[in-house]
C-alpha cells in the first residue's frame, strides 16, 4: 500500500510550484544536460574529428613564427591575420587565424616545414556548435536568456524538491535513499523520480551556479559587481604607468572570465617600429606562459598584443597586454592576482567544463548530467501515468493566507535571479487562468 504524502497548504503549495517548473522547464534541463555532455569531451572528441590537422612529426627545430605567418599570407593574400597559436607540444600543428571573405578561418600549419596542413572555417568547428546550443540554444540573446530562466527555475526545482522529499519519519530509509521496488508501480514510480534527484541535487546545484556566470544577464551583472568591488581583480595591476583604452579585453580576446573586464592599455606609438611576432614568441616564453596560450594581434596603431592562456587548470591561466612597439608588458594578470571570488568562479568554471582534474571529473560530470536526463525523464513519465483525462493535473492552491513563507521565500529567489522573479508574474497569472477552469488536483 502506497503511502499518503502530507496533506497540508504548505506541502501542496510547494509541490504545485515544483510541479509547474518541471513541466516547463523540464525539456530545456534534459537539452542542457545533452549538451553538456558532449561538450564535457571536446578534448577527445576534436582529437578524433581533427587530428590529421593538428599532429605533426617532429622533425628538428621549428621554423619562426613569423615564416609560419608568411606563408598563411602568401595562401590567403586578402587575409587579415588575427591571432597565432602555436602548438602545444612537440607534435602539436600552430593555429593561425585569418579573417577572409567576410569569414573566420584557421589554418593549421606545420610548424617544422611551413606547410599548410588543411583550413576549417570557425562556423563549422562542432563542439562551438554544441557549446552555442548549451549556452543560447543556437538562437542569440533571446536563447541567453531562456537558458539562464532554465537554470535559476532549476534551482527552485531543487529546493521545492529537496522540500517535497524529505523524510516524515526518519527511521525509514526506504522512498528515501534508495527506492522501493515491492510497493507498487506507483510507489516505485514516485522513487524513481524523486531518489535520484536526491542524490544529484548537490551535483545539479553546483552545475547551475557555475554556469551562471557565463550568463549573458545575471552573469553579467555578477562580474560588474564583483570587478567594481574588487573581488573579481585588482583596481591596477599595471607594471608601470600605463594609459588604458574604453576597451575591455573580452572584446578582444577569448580570456578567462575574471580578467575578461580587465581594461586594456595603450602602445605608445611615438618613433617605434613594430615588434614581429618572433618577439612576441620570446616575451611569452620569458614570462612563462603556459604552452596553451595565443597570441591576439593588435588591428589598431594603439592596440596591443594580448597574451591569452585558457588552459585546463585554473592555476595556469593568465592574460598578459604588450606594448607592440616597445614589446614593455604593460599587464601581466595572472590566477594569483584573482580576488577571492574571481578564484572561486575560475575554479567553478574549470570544474563546470570538467577539464581542472582531467578524465575523473569528465566522468563525475557526466554522471550528474545523465542523473539530470533520468530526473526530468522519470518526473515526466510520473506525471503522464497521474494525469488526468481533462486538465494538467496540477495540486489546487491553498488559500493566500496559508502560505506567507513560501511567499517570502520566492520573493527571495526573485530577488537573487531576477528573471525568475519576472517570469513568477507570468506563472502567476497561468496558476490563475488554470484555477478558474480546472477543479480537484491530484494526489502524489
Amino acid at each position: 500500500m502506497e503511502t499518503k504524502q502530507p496533506n497540508t497548504s504548505l506541502y501542496r503549495k510547494v509541490w504545485r510550484w515544483h510541479f509547474y517548473a518541471g513541466i516547463i522547464f523540464a525539456p530545456l534541463l534534459i537539452i542542457l544536460a545533452v549538451t553538456g555532455s558532449i561538450y564535457l569531451f571536446k578534448p577527445q572528441i576534436e582529437h578524433l574529428l581533427y587530428q590529421d590537422y593538428q599532429e605533426v612529426i617532429p622533425q628538428g627545430d621549428k621554423i619562426p613564427a613569423s615564416q609560419q605567418i608568411e606563408k598563411v599570407k602568401k595562401l590567403y593574400p586578402d587575409a587579415v591575420v588575427t591571432k597565432y597559436h602555436p602548438g602545444d607540444t612537440a607534435s602539436r600543428s600552430s593555429e593561425v587565424s585569418i579573417t577572409a571573405n567576410n569569414e573566420s578561418l584557421t589554418i593549421f600549419i606545420d610548424p617544422y616545414t611551413g606547410k599548410s596542413i588543411g583550413e576549417l572555417k570557425d562556423e563549422d568547428r562542432l563542439m562551438d556548435k554544441i557549446e552555442e546550443f548549451h549556452g543560447e540554444l543556437m538562437a542569440g540573446t533571446l536563447g541567453d536568456r531562456v537558458v539562464e530562466l532554465a537554470a535559476c527555475w532549476a534551482v527552485v526545482l531543487i529546493v521545492s524538491g529537496l522540500y517535497l522529499w524529505s523524510p516524515k519519519n526518519k527511521l525509514i530509509l526506504s522512498g528515501v535513499l534508495f527506492p522501493r521496488i515491492n510497493k507498487g508501480k506507483n510507489t516505485f514510480r514516485r522513487d524513481l523520480h524523486a531518489v535520484p534527484a536526491f542524490w544529484i541535487s548537490a551535483g545539479m546545484l553546483f552545475l547551475i551556479m557555475t554556469g551562471l556566470p557565463w550568463s549573458g544577464f545575471w552573469g553579467s551583472n555578477f562580474q560588474t559587481l564583483t570587478t567594481n568591488s574588487g573581488s573579481g581583480y585588482p583596481p591596477s595591476i599595471w607594471t608601470g604607468s600605463a594609459p588604458t583604452s574604453l576597451i575591455k579585453t573580452k572584446d578582444i580576446a577569448d580570456v578567462p572570465w575574471a580578467e575578461e573586464n580587465l581594461d586594456v592599455p595603450i602602445s605608445d606609438i611615438q618613433g617605434f617600429i613594430p615588434l614581429s611576432i618572433d618577439d612576441v614568441v620570446t616575451i611569452a616564453n620569458r614570462e612563462g606562459m603556459h604552452p596553451s596560450y595565443s597570441i591576439n594581434i593588435p588591428r589598431e596603431t594603439d592596440g596591443v598584443y594580448t597574451l591569452s592562456a585558457f588552459p585546463p587548470k585554473v592555476q595556469d591561466e593568465a592574460t598578459i597586454h604588450i606594448d607592440q612597439y616597445s614589446g614593455a608588458v604593460l599587464a601581466d594578470y595572472r590566477y594569483d592576482h584573482y580576488g577571492l571570488i574571481g578564484k572561486i568562479v575560475a575554479w567553478g568554471i574549470t570544474l563546470h567544463k570538467g577539464t581542472q582534474f582531467g578524465l575523473i571529473n569528465q566522468i563525475i560530470s557526466l554522471l550528474i548530467c545523465l542523473g539530470i536526463m533520468l530526473v526530468a525523464f522519470s518526473g515526466f513519465y510520473l506525471w503522464w501515468k497521474r494525469k488526468p483525462k481533462k486538465g494538467l493535473g496540477a495540486p489546487k492552491a491553498p488559500p493566500i493566507n496559508n502560505m506567507k513563507f513560501f511567499l517570502i521565500l520566492l520573493i527571495g529567489l526573485g530577488i537573487l535571479f531576477p528573471l525568475v522573479g519576472l517570469s513568477l508574474i507570468v506563472v502567476w497569472l497561468i496558476d490563475w487562468i488554470h484555477d478558474s477552469k480546472c477543479k480537484g488536483w491530484l494526489l502524489p
